[in-house]
């Protein structure tokens, strides 16, 4: 079963399609556009911690996948990635131009909304609380996995290169506390909505 293929039936509906059920491309634009737009805007509560900042960005990377679904969440995320070549939607108010150090963080956002959406879509994860949490940190570490081998490649590139353990303190472990913070959010909004709606 192909997830991106929107023709095929999913054993569990993510939340906005839960609410939206008709489908068309008016609506699937507008859902891609407003994902974006609220990534943009998690994007801007910000710390500028160097090279890497501090921001609500995965957060709404994570629950934009969850409410959308794989193909939407993907899609939004590469929307909010295209729209950063000409609109400050970056974390501080960047765009792709200010991003050298991040840019591995950023490529991996449509991957990690896939990601969040399809295990939405095939095991229900945003129904309890435990699978949200799992699903959120499962993400994280797609995240991490590009983010930080580009961080330390860039360093490299400009001479300041000082091993692995330097990288991963620059890039990963001072955020894995906020990391799970942001799950664990995310672990008490969906199951609360879904039964604010009352499915489950």
């Amino acid at each position: 079963m192909n997830p991106m293929n929107p023709t095929q039936t999913l054993p569990y509906t993510p939340l906005v399609k839960t609410l939206l059920p008709t489908r068309s491309a008016l609506r699937d634009l507008l859902l891609v556009l407003g994902g974006s737009l609220f990534v943009a805007l998690c994007a801007q509560a910000s710390i500028p911690t160097q090279p890497v900042p501090i921001t609500l960005q995965t957060l709404g990377v994570l629950l934009v996948g969850a409410a959308l679904g794989s193909r939407l969440g993907f899609l939004a995320l590469v929307a909010y990635l295209l729209e950063g070549l000409v609109l400050p939607v970056f974390a501080g108010g960047k765009t792709w131009a200010a991003t050298s150090f991040t840019a591995g963080y950023l490529v991996a956002f449509p991957l990690a909304a896939f990601l969040v959406g399809y295990l939405v879509e095939r095991f229900g994860t945003d129904r309890s609380p435990w699978k949200t949490l799992l699903a959120m940190l499962l993400a994280n570490l797609v995240i991490y996995a590009l983010g930080v081998p580009w961080l330390g490649y860039m360093l490299a590139g400009i001479g300041k290169y000082a091993g692995v353990e330097a990288v991963l303190q620059a890039g990963m472990i001072p955020f894995l506390a906020g990391d799970l913070v942001k799950a664990v959010i995310a672990a008490a909004l969906l199951p609360t909505a879904w039964r604010f709606i009352g499915r489950r």
